[in-house]
């Protein structure tokens, strides 16, 4: 049984940050944290893919009234970044909290207090504890490929392509490295989905959440910054791409879109070159939010 630490842990007498906050959600009242419906708030900023992750589970979960998701804003809007509408969480949930107010957050309504802010917790717990009528996004036996899968996606994909746009686009050899490995990760994808319906198989998990938010991040952050002849051969891998339009139709992820809060994100923080793969997304991904 797993259980949480109480509402107490998280306070501490010296300085801290965002990621000693890990409290989990138990399966009964013996935990400090325990599923009740009502009880827990999400507060997300779905222009982050880091929030969009759990925007999706939790659409994908029906949990809209059981754990009630709090929007913040597009960018951050606090001093010193973070938002300022989390701030009395951080400084009611750890003594001379000195970072910023980040998201995403998982709260108790109870206490006042923050939960987590461990993106894979969060969701782990709102398919383990919440799952309601949702699919099964963690089936027995297979957190180990489901883990796999996200490591391909942020090591292969996303650190991969950011790579490739902060060499520089004008010498090709800077960065045949990091376009190699990204091309590699989306040619497996590719093979995995002319087999299979999703990431995994026949039936959706909570791979399937992580690759659709990595090729949403790819199309509308990375491309901005990859070259013409890069961005025809991430668009050549017609499984992919179809795979992630499926998605994006499904109210869970199409409708958990901003992306001109992406655009917003991704101009406050960028300091890259904007190069010829700017000009044509992938997919028309306007035709799937709101």
């Amino acid at each position: 049984m797993e259980t949480s630490a109480g509402p107490d842990a998280a306070r501490r007498s010296t300085p801290v940050s965002s990621s000693v906050f890990r409290g989990r959600i138990g399966c009964d009242v013996r935990s400090g944290h325990y599923a009740v419906p009502h009880r827990y708030r999400l507060h997300l900023s779905l222009s982050c893919p880091r929030c969009l992750r759990i925007a999706i589970t939790h659409g994908l979960l029906g949990l809209e009234e059981t754990v009630p998701l709090v929007p913040l804003p597009s960018t951050p809007d606090a001093p010193g970044g973070g938002y300022a509408a989390l701030r009395p969480l951080y400084e009611a949930s750890a003594h001379q909290y000195a970072g910023p107010a980040a998201a995403p957050v998982l709260s108790d309504s109870w206490t006042g207090r923050i939960v987590s802010t461990h993106v894979p917790d969060i969701q782990r717990d709102l398919a383990l504890r919440f799952r309601g009528t949702g699919p099964d996004l963690l089936p027995a036996g297979r957190e180990a490929e489901i883990g796999a899968v996200g490591d391909l996606c942020e090591r292969s994909v996303n650190q991969a392509a950011q790579r490739a746009g902060e060499l520089g686009l004008d010498d090709a050899h800077a960065h045949h490295g990091p376009l190699t490995v990204l091309f590699a990760a989306l040619d497996s994808l590719e093979r995995t989905l002319r087999r299979h319906r999703y990431a995994l198989g026949e039936d959706i998990t909570a791979a399937d959440v992580v690759v659709w938010v990595t090729l949403v991040e790819l199309d509308t952050v990375h491309r901005r910054h990859l070259d013409a002849a890069a961005l025809d051969r991430i668009a050549a891998h017609p499984a992919l791409w179809a795979y992630a339009r499926r998605l994006a139709a499904h109210p869970a992820f199409g409708r958990r879109l901003d992306l001109d809060g992406i655009a917003s994100r991704h101009r406050a923080h960028c300091r890259g070159r904007e190069a010829a793969g700017a000009a044509m997304s992938i997919v028309d991904w306007r035709a799937y939010q709101g």
